[in-house]
């Protein structure tokens, strides 16, 4: 070990740092992380997979057209920051679960003013984020348009509203089948993501131009260019959800932990009612002591956590709104405002030229159902297992219900977001549903980005916490963020006072 490390070894604080407001962890070795290799790395990463899917349904496939085709493709430098930005904040939450086995909210409850504040806060936040069913309605809204043959218009809203609740409904009994619910999102993502991204760029390949593709590309690096009296909301939107966004990205800590990474094997998991069996979830945490061996293991871990957070998801995200971001630019017409009944099935219409007898018709209506239903099933399951997490580290009661199964609580929270969902599929059209979302999750993100750096600075030992470079990340995170939210703010009431 270099001096330097040994060092900061030495340095450490204590072997088990202060545990704030929340009971102390248990301690006990790292375990070792699978043998570095290519099947071992497809076999341990897979969070990235669930976030990634979670990511295209929302900015990629919905406002990634909706800002090109209104604004063009300078604005795809807004893709390019958030991605790296919350790629860096992913790799912040996972550092605190690889420690200590817990998803990150668990970390906020243990600061100050307490578990409950915290809890009832970033429950609130989550649920005026995605409390909100729209990717399942605009996923029927492509449904819709293949039962029709066409786009649906007003008149057809009854029928997309039914489509809606078949959509919601059956991502929400997707959870209940399965061993471990995590692994079920995995394999349901990494089919949709393959196919997806294969298909979409198959379609970019056979239509879009070598210019378009130079103009595409060139977007991403147009950095700074904002178009004047462009619409803040949807901008504001379009930077949350350029990538995962908000509470879903925080979410990724607590895939990681099911998944089993570092101190996350320790602890248990939420296994489904179908197909399952009752884990003992642990309420707290396991650490474990700085000691060589035990750094050795966990720089074993962060080569795995790189190849999920880094290529899997921040270049898949990418990818993900440079493809559909083109198709927009080269099939539908510049300046239109795509934001109605019939989003999710915009591109089709584009692709196969408003034939419907086109086999395009179909595939494409087919890849832009499967986009949204990824991401709803994404996010029912990010919610319900947030609030899942936190009850059960915050109330004993909570715990010896049902025998001390998590299921329990699991399912009974996801039976009160399917009630709720049903009503909200009524509220307003499915796209500004998202788009209210989608300003939540960016005014979240700045108290998710300093938090999260409290808490890494507080909890982790010294040599284990972030070095300065990435704490400054965080900050930059928050403060790019914040200039969207005050923007969208003095618009909102530089029209009220007009």
């Amino acid at each position: 070990m270099p001096k330097q490390e040994a060092r900061k070894l030495a340095e450490s604080e204590s072997p088990v740092p202060d545990a704030g407001q929340l009971p102390a962890w248990h301690v006990a070795d790292l375990p070792e992380p699978p043998a570095w290799g290519f099947r071992n790395v497809f076999r341990v990463i897979g969070p990235g997979a669930i976030l990634l899917g979670a990511s295209i349904g929302s900015g990629e496939w919905l406002l990634g057209p909706s800002t090109v085709v209104k604004y063009g493709v300078a604005l795809l430098w807004v893709t390019t920051v958030a991605v790296i930005l919350q790629t860096l904040l992913n790799v912040e939450f996972v550092r605190y679960t690889l420690y200590t086995g817990e998803p990150i909210f668990t970390a906020y409850m243990r600061t100050r003013p307490g578990p409950t504040f915290w809890g009832w806060i970033y429950v609130l936040f989550y649920w005026l984020q995605v409390g909100w069913p729209g990717w399942a309605g605009t996923a029927a809204g492509a449904l819709a348009a293949m039962y029709l043959t066409r786009l649906p218009v007003a008149q057809d809203a009854s029928l997309v509203l039914g489509f809606g609740y078949f959509t919601f409904l059956l991502s929400a009994g997707l959870l209940t089948v399965g061993g471990k619910i995590e692994r079920t999102l995995e394999y349901v993502n990494w089919f949709f993501i393959t196919w997806i991204l294969s298909y979409l760029l198959l379609l970019n390949v056979l239509y879009v131009s070598w210019n378009d593709w130079v103009r595409g590309v060139g977007g991403f690096l147009s950095f700074g260019s904002v178009p004047e009296g462009g619409d803040w909301f949807l901008l504001g939107a379009f930077a949350a959800y350029s990538g995962a966004g908000g509470a879903i990205n925080a979410t990724i800590s607590n895939w990681f932990r099911d998944k089993g990474f570092g101190m996350g094997s320790r602890v248990g998991y939420i296994s489904a009612l179908v197909g399952g069996r009752k884990v003992a979830l642990s309420p707290t945490g396991t650490v474990f002591p700085v000691t060589e061996t035990n750094v050795g293991c966990w720089k074993r871990w962060w080569r795995f956590v790189a190849i999920d957070q880094y290529v899997l998801w921040g270049m898949g995200a990418l990818v993900g709104m440079l493809l559909p971001a083109l198709l927009a630019l080269r099939f539908l017409p510049h300046g239109s405002d795509i934001r109605g009944l019939a989003v999710g099935a915009e591109l089709a219409r584009g692709v196969s030229g408003g034939h419907a007898d086109s086999p395009l018709w179909v595939l494409t209506l087919l890849c832009g159902f499967w986009i949204l239903f990824s991401t709803q099933l994404a996010i029912i399951d990010g919610f319900v297992r947030v609030v899942t997490d936190m009850l059960w580290t915050g109330s004993a009661r909570v715990r010896r219900w049902r025998g001390g199964d998590v299921r329990g609580v699991y399912y009974a929270v996801l039976a009160a977001m399917v009630a709720w969902g049903m009503i909200a599929l009524q509220l307003t059209q499915p796209i500004v549903l998202i788009q209210i979302g989608a300003n939540v999750a960016g005014a979240m993100t700045i108290l998710l980005s300093l938090h999260t750096l409290y808490v890494n600075r507080r909890f982790l030992p010294r040599p284990l916490r972030p070095p300065l470079w990435r704490q400054g990340a965080l900050v930059l995170c928050a403060l790019f963020y914040g200039a969207f939210l005050v923007l969208w703010m003095r618009q909102l009431l530089g029209r009220a006072g007009s």
